[in-house]
């Protein structure tokens, strides 16, 4: 079929590879370069420059609700449009074009994650099992129904980055046998349970805080989720790089040891930190950070 095909981070490249393979994308469309960076130089999001290493026409509009960019959308005539972590919701005047409309690739199971950052949010949440859904587009969020689902387990100590990685490749392969399905007039849609859905808005920043009054699991699943960005800091911004859970217990804050590694009591359980990152400096042996912050063992922090 000739595909549109509308997507902007890494996460996006292999659905892209995928669908070049075995359709012709008659158009990419990707977010517009950003300054990124210590540098702040501009920089081509990963599927613009994928675009251009398979040769395959690119438009980067800081706009879409445009008719100039609506009318070069039905001058390549698309039969289906495909869409993954693109950035921006689709109006329903770019979604009435293609004969087949458009499909979305999600990094969840609907109707849990709908939003921004579903991979994180799952991790977040202490989820074991998440997965892919292949969805028809409407003008609500992460709401039409669904053409296909595949399923991965969390494993206890994943992180963003990895799962994020395996999410990718699923919902590559997820995806082909749906357009297959749309093509030849087979697919089966699957309205959602909306009353279950749950929500997956933007990490921002300030969620990186955390507290030794939350629980071991709670601190160590955020950590999971928020690598590498933003990271989990205190509140004077020393970030902890490199956590797992310990079984000690004490009194929430209390610093339980300082050797290899430290120790610190949370409201349930303790976080053992292997490595720390003060503002400005590298990341660092916990111990040593502790002892220059003046951590002592048995006083709380």
């Amino acid at each position: 079929m000739r595909v549109v095909f509308f997507g902007t981070p890494e996460f996006a490249v292999p659905t892209l590879d995928a669908v070049a393979k075995a359709h012709d994308v008659v158009l990419v469309v990707a977010q517009p370069d950003r300054p990124a960076g210590r540098g702040m130089k501009m920089q081509a999001p990963a599927v613009a420059v994928r675009a251009k290493e398979l040769g395959l026409p690119l438009m980067q509009p800081a706009k879409i609700r445009t008719e100039e960019f609506l009318s070069e959308i039905r001058r390549v005539e698309p039969e289906v449009g495909v869409v993954i972590a693109y950035g921006r919701i689709l109006p329903g005047a770019l979604l009435a074009i293609p004969k087949h409309g458009f499909v979305n690739v999600h990094g969840s199971v609907l109707p849990a994650w709908r939003g921004a950052a579903p991979i994180q949010r799952a991790i977040e949440n202490g989820a074991s099992l998440t997965g892919v859904t292949i969805m028809r587009v409407d003008e609500e969020l992460d709401h039409g129904p669904m053409l296909g689902i595949a399923t991965t387990e969390i494993g206890p100590d994943e992180r963003t980055p990895s799962l994020a990685k395996r999410l990718a490749i699923i919902g590559a392969e997820a995806l082909l046998p749906v357009l297959d399905q749309l093509a030849n007039g087979t697919a089966v849609e699957t309205e959602q349970d909306h009353a279950r859905a749950t929500i997956a808005p933007k990490i921002e920043k300030s969620e990186g805080e955390v507290t030794f009054e939350e629980s071991a699991q709670t601190i160590y699943n955020r950590f999971r989720a928020f690598d590498p960005w933003p990271g989990i800091f205190l509140r004077d911004g020393v970030k902890l790089t490199e956590i797992r859970p310990s079984p000690d217990r004490g009194e929430a804050g209390t610093v339980l040891s300082i050797d290899d590694h430290v120790i610190v009591a949370t409201s349930d359980g303790a976080i053992r930190i292997d490595e720390m990152q003060r503002p400005g400096k590298p990341r660092t042996p916990a111990s040593a950070v502790a002892r220059a912050l003046g951590w002592r063992v048995g006083e709380r922090i």
